[in-house]
């Protein structure tokens, strides 16, 4: 065969295969930017109270984009600004090493606090130290505000104040049910022993202060979620990974005989990379989980037009670091 004749099959076949990809390409693009119609959202009988008739608005982290994120000074100015509510809080939970329940969302005290300047070392973990230990430090040291700013930069000693210390779990929830109703989105953040242990000590704690029922159990570690399920099944439980999986399957073949054993769908939305390039945000997989008697909550939705999209599909939670803007865009749409 004539190496010319050679060349033309092979151009033909690169040229094939690039049609082929190009085709995919297209055909991905338009499924995950494609925005469903809110008219073709389906209304479905339901005991379930996280199904709401508007979309809830869940301050992530306490409203990281606002202040220094699961801070007390996060949470007093979610309570106090008279421009916004919210309707959820969201933060997440490690164990001291005196056993204290802390907010915190890394495994690492690094990335929001001046650890490395006060314990004289990075990769500082809090399991290590105790909670008065953690207390000398300023959580609001690498904070940078909407407009550029760090405020708390700089601050050391007695210098820090005492709503961007390190918080803990009972001083919060105390502070919020003095000032309010509402749910709770609580992460365990702990693998292993640790994890358990968490876990144990928050379930003692919401029994104490009966306030299992509003508390909606996060945690995307399998073997710490079922752990939470078998001990203490009257918790309310998001789906961990696996089971998101294991719904978005059963959703795809449209399973009428799937059940879950949670309650919630935290799903993500508007970032190409955490969805693994899937749209999520549709009416059929709401309707779906809404037949099935499960509530959606999309993460962490901080574009305001992603928050417009979801508002106006009745998503049952919006979880953002700047519930000012989601509270403003749902009462324009008037939800």
């Amino acid at each position: 065969m004539k190496k010319s004749k050679v060349s033309r099959i092979l151009k033909r076949i690169i040229g094939i295969i690039c049609c082929i990809v190009a085709a995919l390409a297209i055909l991905w693009a338009v499924a995950y930017f494609h925005r469903s119609d809110p008219a073709e959202i389906r209304k479905y009988e339901t005991d379930n109270p996280l199904i709401s008739e508007s979309s809830l608005i869940s301050a992530h982290r306490s409203g990281a984009g606002i202040m220094p994120e699961e801070t007390m000074r996060a949470f007093v100015n979610c309570i106090e600004n008279k421009e916004f509510t919210v309707d959820i809080f969201e933060f997440d939970l490690h164990i001291t090493k005196d056993d204290v329940l802390i907010l915190l969302h890394d495994d690492e005290l690094d990335r929001t606090s001046d650890c490395a300047e006060v314990f004289g070392k990075q990769h500082c973990h809090p399991e290590d130290y105790t909670y008065e230990e953690l207390r000398q430090l300023n959580m609001g040291a690498k904070f940078v505000n909407e407009n550029g700013e760090m405020p708390f930069a700089g601050l050391k000693g007695d210098e820090v104040p005492d709503d961007i210390r390190i918080a803990d779990l009972k001083e919060v929830i105390g502070y919020l049910e003095k000032n309010g109703n509402f749910h709770y989105i609580v992460e365990v953040k702990n693998k292993g022993d640790l994890g358990k242990k968490s876990v144990d000590l928050l379930v003692g704690y919401l029994d104490e202060m009966n306030l299992t029922e509003k508390v909606i159990f996060g945690n995307f570690d399998a073997e710490i979620s079922m752990y939470a399920e078998e001990k203490y099944p009257e918790l309310t439980r998001g789906a961990c990974v696996r089971e998101v999986f294991d719904f978005f399957g059963a959703y795809l073949l449209r399973k009428a005989d799937w059940q879950p054993a949670f309650e919630v769908l935290q799903l993500p939305f508007g970032n190409i990379s955490q969805n693994r390039g899937v749209n999520l945000g549709t009416a059929s997989l709401i309707n779906y989980a809404h037949q099935k008697n499960l509530a959606v909550q999309y993460w962490t939705v901080n574009n305001e037009k992603d928050m417009e999209y979801l508002i106006s599909l009745k998503a049952d939670g919006v979880i953002t670091d700047y519930p000012d803007r989601a509270y403003r865009k749902r009462e324009a749409a008037g939800k």
